[in-house]
Formats: C-alpha cells, structure tokens, sequence
C-alpha cells in the first residue's frame, strides 16, 4: 500500500518530535549534567551536552524501531495490534512511576567549572546517555502506544528518525533557555521538581492511552 504523503507523513513527523521530547525531559545523570553545565558554563556548553545526548538516543531508538519493525512483520491483525499497544501503555506508566518517585541527585556526574570544548562537552554527554541502554524499553513503548513504525518504508522512517532528533534539541534548547533564565534562583529542588512534573505528565499521558486501549476507543475489528 503507498504512503500517502499529504497526511501521514505529517502525522509521523509530530509523533517523532513527541517522541524526541519525552526521551529526553526524565532528569537522569546526562539531564542533571546539562543543568549543571548551563549554570557553570553558559546555555550553549548546557545544549552541546543536549545536542550529545541525542546522538546517542537515536542510535537506541534506531535499535528499538529495528526490533518493532521485526515484530510488526507478524502483526497481521488488529488483535495483536491491540496488545501491543496495551503493553506500551503499561511500560510508559511504569517508566512514569520510577521517573517521578526517583531522585536524580543519586550518582550524579559533577561537572566542574572548567569549561573546556564545545565538542568536548557533547562527546562526553554522548558517552553518560550511551552508558545506560534502558532507554531502549522507554523507544519501545513509545513506539508500540504511538504507532510510529510503518514498514517497509524507509524514506517515511528516515523523516520519523530526524523528527525524534529534532524533538530532542528542541528539548534540550527550551530547556538550557529556562535555566538560563532563571539561575538566580535554580538550585537542586529546582531539579528535583522538574522531574516530578515530567514523571506525572508521562503517567497521566500513559493512563490516558492506557483507558484508550482497553476501552476500544482505538478500531479493533469486528467480534474481537
């Protein structure tokens, strides 16, 4: 079946940028290391680090969407289909749950005031996200509650991919800018509330898909 482009691309693009966002906003090690950077250094050290975390991240979303593609191979009806998105659903609420009860204080990585390269900052960055491949089950429920892998086709999925790139620099840009802005009075609270938000925005967006599913508000087919 063709692609249609008007629409669906559209569609595609938007979920990528989503995508991109969520992966990115959980306050782990690399995100308290952006925040320290920025108040250290300056916004454009803090978006390097950013702009390295992302490079890793697609490299664990390009595995992610491997995998998917290889499961949706045999996904041939919309039973299945179902399940798979009722399991994503329940991965994004867990996720949602240890995002808002964990304190990303613990085993922080210490950036100093010693500035350094622009490119040795974001290679560093690269390495911290690197270092901690979970991220893949995070891609994988997103991916499954989203729908995002069409395969097949390529050309469409290399314009999702750079969507979740653009997501995550967006993220990462809004986020250095805020800091910025306000690092009179940001202090380690100020991270610790940030990730609050973001674990209750995931586990109310994961509830709403979640009742979505089960309540078939998504087409299954008919006699399911």
């Amino acid at each position: 079946m063709p692609f249609p482009f008007h629409l669906d691309i559209v569609d595609l693009v938007f979920k990528g940028i989503l995508i991109g966002m969520l992966a990115s906003a959980p306050m782990g090690p690399v995100g308290i290391l952006c925040v320290q950077r920025t108040l250290n250094k300056g916004r454009w050290y803090g978006f390097v680090t950013g702009i390295g975390a992302a490079v890793s991240d697609i490299f664990y979303a390009l595995i992610a969407g491997a995998g998917m593609s290889f499961v949706m191979d045999f996904i041939e009806n919309e039973q299945n289909k179902f399940w798979l998105q009722l399991s994503g659903s329940i991965m994004l609420l867990a996720f949602g749950i240890i995002c808002w009860r964990s304190n990303p204080m613990k085993n922080m990585h210490i950036s100093g005031n010693k500035k350094g390269t622009l490119l040795h900052n974001g290679v560093t960055a690269f390495l911290v996200t690197f270092s901690n491949p979970l991220i893949i089950f995070l891609f994988l429920g997103l991916f499954a509650q989203l729908a995002f892998i069409v395969p097949d086709h390529p050309w469409a999925m290399s314009v999702g991919y750079l969507s979740i790139v653009g997501g995550a620099l967006l993220w990462w840009f809004g986020l250095t800018w805020l800091i910025d802005k306000i690092r009179a009075i940001f202090d380690e609270s100020g991270i610790l509330i940030i990730n609050r938000i973001i674990g209750s925005v995931v586990i109310i967006f994961s509830l709403i898909v979640l009742f979505g599913t089960l309540f078939n508000l998504y087409t299954l087919p008919t006699g399911y």
